[in-house]
């Protein structure tokens, strides 16, 4: 049984089958990073769930498990993940200006600080 399908144990096999699917496509980007390739090889996966759709239930459990088994032997060293996700390297960089800082068009040339004609 892999690290990966304990988490799901008590959830349905349609449920399983879904998370299967998500992580199979997210392994997948990984190794795939050019869309071209990744494309076919996302028609290649949803062909073969889709070739699995009938199994019974007992069926479907000991396929989805052999899938997680799969998957984990397909892992990547080094996952891709979007830069702006946390763990990407763009993650926090530019954080949100706090709310209690404003912005003066005009500094320099405030009422006081301009100087009066005689």
């Amino acid at each position: 049984m892999s690290s990966t399908s304990v988490l799901f144990k008590d959830l349905s096999s349609k449920t399983r089958a879904l998370r299967l699917y998500r992580h199979s496509l997210k392994t997948c980007l990984s190794w795939c990073v050019m869309r071209d390739i990744f494309y076919s090889e996302r028609d290649r996966i949803r062909s073969e769930f889709e070739s699995n759709r009938s199994l019974t239930q007992s069926q479907a459990m000991k396929k989805i498990e052999e899938g997680f088994e799969t998957l984990d032997s397909y892992a990547h060293p080094d996952p891709y993940i979007v830069p702006t996700m946390y763990g990407g390297s763009k993650y926090a960089r530019n954080p949100p200006v706090p709310g209690n800082i404003h912005v003066i068009r005009d500094f320099g040339r405030e009422k006081e600080s301009v100087p009066r004609e005689a």
